[in-house]
């Protein structure tokens, strides 16, 4: 069971949703693609509303812009300090059914022991240590494949998470609290990201082969046509 490692750095996030539809859609072997370094950007959900969850004129002015991916999943705001991590996958290859939990499970067996916190869980659909989150993940389930994305706040920034309206619907964990009260970050916990990111290839490399790929090696599978579904949103400036 093989899987190609890629590691981007300081590529936007726009760029890496659409390298992974493209290997989601266009491409048959596995991945796992880690990204750190990316501008500020807001991400939403393939059936996300705007206006029902982000300040607009706020993310305007701060000139933030406004992505919607080709995936479920709630909305964020990332940045150079979000650590990002996506395994794209044949079903063919694993034991569990490619259904939304199985496929968390899955994950969070690995991420257990890249972090191993006494406090760490998969709580609904989110990373924690205790009661705050500081991961969030998304997927995506086709015929044949699956995509599971993770975001990890490696910091962040109050001023820019205050772009985020508080959804209609949340976690029950959640219980209401405010972003500052419901997150937590990496940098309290490890010295440097590229921690987290040995740990995560050491981890695997003990269940699966795991090759080195280039952003070329993956860019391959920009050369069939296939749906893409990642676009900009234009926000209100009024």
């Amino acid at each position: 069971m093989t899987f190609h490692w890629l590691h981007l750095q300081n590529t936007s996030i726009f760029e890496q949703l659409k390298l992974e539809e493209a290997l989601l859609r266009n491409d048959t072997r596995n991945w796992v693609l880690v990204n750190e370094g990316s501008p500020a950007s807001i991400v939403m959900g393939i059936s996300g509303k705007k206006e029902e969850l982000i300040n607009e004129k706020k993310a305007y002015a701060q000139g933030i812009p406004l992505i919607k991916r080709f995936s479920g999943g709630g909305t964020v705001i990332v940045d150079e300090n979000t650590l990002f991590v996506t395994f794209i996958s044949q079903k063919e290859i694993h034991d569990f059914p490619a259904y939304p939990e199985p496929i968390l499970k899955w994950s969070e067996t690995i991420y257990k022991e890249v972090f191993p916190n006494a406090q760490f869980a998969l709580r609904e659909n989110d990373f924690v240590f205790g009661e705050k989150k500081f991961g969030g993940n998304a997927q995506y389930i086709k015929k044949d494949r699956w995509l599971h994305h993770t975001s990890f706040l490696w910091d962040y920034c109050p001023k820019k998470m205050d772009l985020l309206l508080l959804p209609k619907k949340t976690p029950a964990y959640r219980s209401g609290r405010s972003h500052t009260d419901f997150l937590c970050k990496l940098s309290d916990y490890f010295s440097q990201p590229q921690e987290i990111v040995h740990t995560l290839k050491k981890t695997l490399q003990k269940r699966f082969e795991m090759k080195e790929a280039t952003f070329q090696d993956a860019a391959s599978a920009f050369d069939k046509e296939h749906r893409q579904s990642t676009t900009w949103i234009d926000l209100n400036t009024e």
